[in-house]
């Protein structure tokens, strides 16, 4: 089946840049306010005024019924946390998802903090999350594929005794949230879809430090480790360049 995959134009990525940037600074903003005592759903009302403020729209509200501006998944919860009235405690972490869409162009990123003083186990698995998408976009250049990407974030992730989720993957995305292709963080060099120049697209694995397998709670929306084990991910939109890669998702400051 072939994959059909928007190649952006140079004006394109110029328009993405505006929505990338808002949401690579929002992560910024939101920063200083991860702490003990804060809720996830405060964390929320600071993301939504913030990029409200900008002119910009929320990509997550309402999207597939989706009832919050951002994901919040602490500890054990893998991705589409929901905010709510659970605060943060000292030793937690937690991975805020923003994705901000300005002038219908789509910029997504995640990153996950610590709360306060972080576990050795929680140091560990989010600094192979960091590591494990560095190397992912290291890869990234015309004529590489796929294949190659995940088959780089496995190997390290793997060489670190953690385990990669396999449901969930990175995505093209532009003025559609996710469009293809997929971007899996596992697989084979060489194998899937050659990456040429113009593709824009996410890599966003996420890492386990227990076992790989997830399951969906009744919420419809919230992944946790089947295990409870710490799950941490970092999240970069990013464009195959004439000569490489370029991350669009780099706060101004």
């Amino acid at each position: 089946m072939r994959v059909m995959v928007t190649i952006k134009s140079a004006q394109d990525i110029e328009d993405m840049r505006p929505a990338c940037l808002h949401a690579a600074d929002t992560l910024v903003m939101i920063e200083p306010y991860i702490r003990p005592g804060i809720t996830t759903d405060d964390i929320n009302d600071l993301v939504h005024e913030f990029t409200v403020k900008a002119g910009a729209i929320p990509a997550p509200l309402n999207y597939h019924g989706f009832p919050k501006s951002v994901c919040t998944s602490v500890n054990h919860v893998v991705c589409h946390g929901i905010p709510g009235n659970k605060k943060l405690k000292n030793g937690d972490i937690i991975n805020v998802d923003v994705t901000s869409i300005i002038n219908g162009w789509h910029g997504d990123t995640s990153k996950t903090f610590y709360v306060g003083d972080a576990s050795i186990k929680a140091k560990k698995i989010t600094e192979v999350a960091r590591k494990a998408l560095k190397i992912g976009i290291e890869v990234v250049r015309p004529g590489a594929t796929l294949g190659d990407i995940g088959h780089a974030i496995q190997t390290y992730v793997e060489s670190e005794h953690c385990s990669v989720v396999r449901e969930y993957c990175g995505h093209g995305i532009g003025r559609v949230f996710h469009e293809e292709p997929q971007v899996l963080h596992y697989g084979k060099s060489g194998s899937g879809l050659k990456l040429q120049t113009g593709m824009v697209f996410t890599i966003e694995p996420m890492v386990n430090i227990g076992k790989a397998a997830i399951k969906v709670l009744g919420d419809d929306w919230t992944v946790v480790s089947r295990d409870k084990s710490l799950s941490a991910q970092f999240e970069h939109t990013l464009t195959v360049t004439n000569d490489g890669v370029e991350i669009l998702t780099l706060p101004s400051n």
